[in-house]
């Protein structure tokens, strides 16, 4: 006979100076002498009469429940072997499951065992062997930081840095995917099969088992160690129980491997972190694809996978256990994530397959890539891909992926890199990968799409990404967000949902107003002009049109479509203008050297310009976002107007509400005297616009870029929370698609009223659509 001692944790996690409890149980393995009562904690293990179910029972009489006293030792305290059924005296070895350093070897005894956690055990996970040996593996639990932090600090948002303070990152350990494969395959005790007639829909954390489900995260978590990355670690059960305290003061939150089973409580933590300016980094794959509810004081997760099997269908249909996509959730995990398992594929039948399998480079000049030397159509991270993969529904455009939006996934979603995995469906299902990046309110999500990621981080592409993504995510917020380019702008404008820009061929050009790398597309040639700009919306008199200022000092304006149209002359422009923006029923112009002018929008009203005030700072560029002059200035700073009423009194003044504008960083905001505020400097701008929100730039390189309006500015390279560049990674190449070979400028065109001035399309220039 074999005596064996099983056991598990009363709780997924525990703080640092916190107590953790056991339920060990001893027995013979050969003789079947345990019970399903030795097992669970003085909760037997009962079956539904209907369903076969696992239900938690009422406690089995004489049998202790968790903080009775345990009859034992008159003066130790300890049980008595033998004194009550399945009481055990064992080792526990104590270590740290991501650096392997043992912590502790102590005597126990149970059937309830006190593990005592010092202060100075580092959060981590943490796994327990009892021996003798445990036919279920170690007992794993993490240790949560219980670092002060700032009170009434929202999530996402740092405080000022201290050495050796709260790290900004927090990494999850995904307990609940890990005990719903506990048991798969055992009649009324696992959620495995997926649909088969005798799965459980409801299991207990109160059993042995439940440790890493495919150690997917592993190397991970061992990754993070060796590179000297700071972090904390938690039970994803605690986004569920305290979310608040949990990601308060958090930069980034880290969830990789296989986190495939979540609760409402988490995702609606999770989304909300991130609109108050956290971000989040998945770093795998088949995430967030089942709802499951927690019951019991959070010991027993209750996954139907059936709507009609689940009590709750008839009370609360937001809560059913099925699919977070499926009826009557109807709540479609891309909101979240940015991809979904259901455009993913997975290799069950062989999992060999995905060590043939790599990533294909989308968005080459995004700063994910930046110092792999990755060009567009390069491959990387063979074997990183699979065994389950999640992915957005995209088209191609010219080449490049776009995100149709059909399944859920938001407009904002990048597509960085993708596989065709529509091969798989011999071995599981075919489907695709798309790696990616968006905004969700304040904060970003990154997805690399794949379970394997984290096995695949010695392969040095996989490596550098890791890298930049915890680096920029995990640093100060406010960035400018690539998002394309491959040709110099000279001006930019936003309307209807397409930028226009004009390029240093002197051609008028046009793309979707999409974060993605996007080709522009010619439509015909606009020599002469120096600026572009569009109002927000039609006022009474002024229809939506798009606005150009002219080299010979004229203001023009044609319907902003992506075909031909004329150009109208409107009325002259300031002497000197360098840019114009109508707002309301006024455009506006800055010349040069700051004066700012305005007249009434509507070319049928002839009124002077008029000055709008004192002179503000040299300008490059002029732009508006939500009724807000924006000036790019001519060492590429980015000012917003504190007002821009003829009378001064229609809109509010910002010298008593800049915080809207970046002091959510705690970084003041410089109003000069002139009346403009600074949002900081630009990746290298030399042309600027503006729409829903946010600014849009163009570097003289041709790179384009885009930024929130409201937050902070950061340096353009973070300083990295990870180890320094790895030796031999070539510097970043920009990306983006190319617009074909600059033509020369036409020459100048003859003012003159109402006749189009700029239309037509001579000999030799393709026709609307063809890219160039």
């Amino acid at each position: 006979m074999t005596s064996v001692v099983r056991a598990y944790a009363t709780r997924t996690s525990v703080p640092q100076g916190g107590s953790l409890r056991f339920r060990l149980t001893a027995g013979d393995l050969t003789a079947g002498d345990l019970t399903a009562e030795d097992l669970t904690a003085g909760a037997p293990v009962t079956g539904d009469p209907a369903t076969g179910n696992l239900a938690t029972g009422d406690p089995v009489p004489g049998d202790p429940v968790p903080g009775d006293p345990v009859p034992g030792d008159p003066v130790t305290g300890d049980p008595v072997d033998g004194g009550e059924r399945g009481a055990a005296r064992c080792r526990a070895r104590v270590r740290d499951a991501v650096t392997g350093e043992v912590r502790a070897e102590l005597d126990a005894a149970g059937p309830w065992w006190t593990l005592d956690v010092p202060d100075s055990w580092p959060s981590s996970l943490y796994a327990v062997e009892f021996t003798p040996g445990d036919p279920d593996g170690e007992t794993y639990f993490v240790v949560r930081s219980r670092e002060p932090r700032a009170a009434g600090k929202p999530a996402g948002v740092p405080s000022a840095p201290v050495a050796g303070g709260t790290p900004a990152i927090l990494v999850s350990v995904p307990f609940l995917t890990w005990q719903a494969y506990n048991r798969a395959g055992v009649p009324g005790e696992g959620l495995y099969p997926t649909e088969g007639a005798e799965r459980a829909g409801r299991v207990t954390f109160d059993r042995p088992g439940g440790g890493p489900a495919g150690n997917w995260e592993d190397n991970f978590y061992r990754w993070l160690s060796r590179n000297g990355v700071r972090a904390d670690y938690c039970s994803n059960l605690d986004l569920h129980e305290d979310p608040d305290t949990l990601l308060r003061d958090r930069r980034l939150l880290v969830i990789p491997g296989h986190d495939e089973y979540w609760t409402r409580r988490m995702r609606d933590a999770a989304e909300s972190f991130v609109a108050s300016g956290g971000n989040i980094a998945f770093f795998g794959g088949n995430t967030c694809w089942w709802q499951v509810r927690l019951e019991d004081d959070g010991r027993t997760m209750v996954c139907h996978r059936d709507a009609l099997l689940d009590p709750v269908a008839a009370t609360d249909p937001s809560l059913v256990t099925v699919e977070w996509s499926g009826s009557p959730v109807c709540r479609p995990e891309n909101s979240l994530t940015g991809v979904s398992f259901r455009r993913g594929a997975g290799c069950w039948e062989d999992m060999d397959a995905m060590k043939s399998e790599a990533y294909t480079v989308r968005f080459a000049g995004h700063w994910a890539f930046e110092g792999t030397g990755l060009r567009d159509g390069d491959t990387f991270g063979r074997g990183a891909v699979g065994y389950e993969t999640d992915a957005a529904e995209y088209v191609e455009v010219d080449g490049v992926p776009l995100a149709t939006g059909a399944d859920g996934t938001p407009a904002d979603f990048a597509i960085l890199a993708t596989a065709d995995l529509r091969h798989w469906r011999r071995l599981g299902q075919g489907g695709h990968a798309t790696m990616g990046i968006m905004r969700r309110g304040a904060g970003t999500v990154f997805n690399a799409a794949t379970i394997g990621w984290g096995d695949a981080l010695d392969d040095p592409i996989v490596d550098r990404v890791t890298r930049n993504v915890l680096a920029r995510l995990a640093g100060a917020p406010g960035w400018w967000e690539p998002m394309g380019g491959g040709a110099s702008a000279l001006a930019l404008a936003a309307c209807e949902q397409q930028l226009f820009a004009v390029l240093t061929d002197g051609d008028l050009w046009t793309r979707p107003y999409r974060t993605q790398n996007l080709r522009w597309r010619r439509i015909e040639p606009a020599p002469g002009l120096v600026a572009l700009a569009a109002p927000r919306e039609a006022t009474p008199g002024s229809p939506v049109l798009l606005y150009g200022l002219h080299a010979d000092g004229r203001v023009l304006a044609r319907e902003p479509v992506t075909g031909q149209a004329s150009w109208t002359d409107l009325y002259d422009a300031p002497p000197g203008a360098v840019g114009i923006a109508p707002v309301d029923q006024t455009m506006f112009a800055a010349g040069a050297e700051g004066e700012l002018w305005q007249r009434p929008l509507a070319a049928g009203r002839p009124e002077p310009w008029t000055r709008a005030g004192d002179d503000g700072p040299g300008l490059a560029a002029l732009a508006h976002v939500g009724g807000r002059l924006i000036g790019l200035t001519r060492d590429g700073e980015v000012r917003v107007r504190a007002r821009n009423d003829r009378a001064g009194s229609r809109n509010d003044r910002l010298g008593t509400r800049d915080d809207r504008f970046g002091a959510r960083n705690g970084r003041d905001r410089t109003r000069d005297d002139d009346g403009w505020i600074s949002l900081g400097t630009t990746p290298g701008l030399v042309t600027l616009t503006g729409t829903a929100g946010r600014l849009i730039g163009a570097t003289a390189g041709g790179d384009l870029f885009w930024r929130e309006l409201v937050g902070g500015v950061t340096a353009e390279h973070p300083q990295p929370v990870v180890g320094g560049t790895p030796t031999g990674h070539p510097q970043p190449v920009a990306g983006g698609a190319t617009a074909g070979d600059p033509q020369s400028l036409i020459g100048g065109v003859t003012a003159g009223r109402p006749r189009p001035l700029i239309g037509g399309t001579p000999t030799g220039h393709p026709q609307t659509g063809n890219e160039e």
